[in-house]
């Protein structure tokens, strides 16, 4: 992401996302350009959107979406594009703007990594709504999932291709595998683990 060195209001920021090609992000008043992702990238955010989509046929008021719209952070002044989100609002009629995400997917990246790990993942966990936040590598077979409990957040980490991400608000059970269908993984790659999930 490349930061425009210029401070918005929410309100203009809308405006000239609306009117503007690219997609850019919001934090507390400074603008990010969103750089494009690698083929990688692309064909696990299909794989994620593809299986969750069937799940939420049939769902009232539930819906998959990939990096085209917006979740709104109020708590922290922040507008994002989630790889994959999902929502069940009741009676929304923005068309450009999600407030209640019930579970959030991103795919890391290097430039975007520790922003999601860090960041994203305090901000997201000030939205009631939340109960999964899903971190997926692409460059070995893992998935962090932080999960709400009734007085905090548990992580798992998965590595193995018959373990489940359970997504809660479409009981959709995803394991690894189907995640990583047809993505070809470099070797000797390893990632540092990062337990827990750290309030600031």
């Amino acid at each position: 992401m490349q930061h425009a060195h210029l401070l918005l209001s929410p309100l203009d920021y809308l405006a000239r996302e609306i009117q503007e090609h690219g997609r850019h992000e919001y934090v507390n008043g400074h603008v990010y350009a969103l750089s494009g992702t690698s083929t990688r990238h692309g064909r696990l955010v299909t794989n994620l959107v593809r299986h969750t989509s069937s799940a939420a046929v049939g769902r009232s008021s539930c819906a998959v979406f990939s990096q085209c719209v917006k979740v709104h952070v109020a708590a922290r002044n922040s507008f994002y594009y989630p790889d994959v989100v999902a929502t069940c609002e009741p009676g929304t009629t923005d068309e450009y703007i999600i407030c209640e995400p019930c579970f959030v997917v991103e795919v890391l990246s290097p430039s975007t990594a520790s922003i999601d790990r860090r960041e994203k993942r305090l901000a997201y966990a000030t939205l009631d709504s939340l109960q999964e936040y899903v971190l997926v590598y692409q460059d070995c077979m893992r998935a962090d999932v932080y999960r709400r409990t009734a007085d905090s957040w548990n992580l798992a980490i998965l590595r193995e291709p018959q373990q489940v991400v359970y997504l809660t608000c479409l009981a959709c059970s995803l394991t690894l595998q189907q995640i990583y269908e047809g993505v070809n993984l470099p070797l000797g790659v390893s990632e540092e683990v990062e337990e827990g999930w750290t309030y600031a």
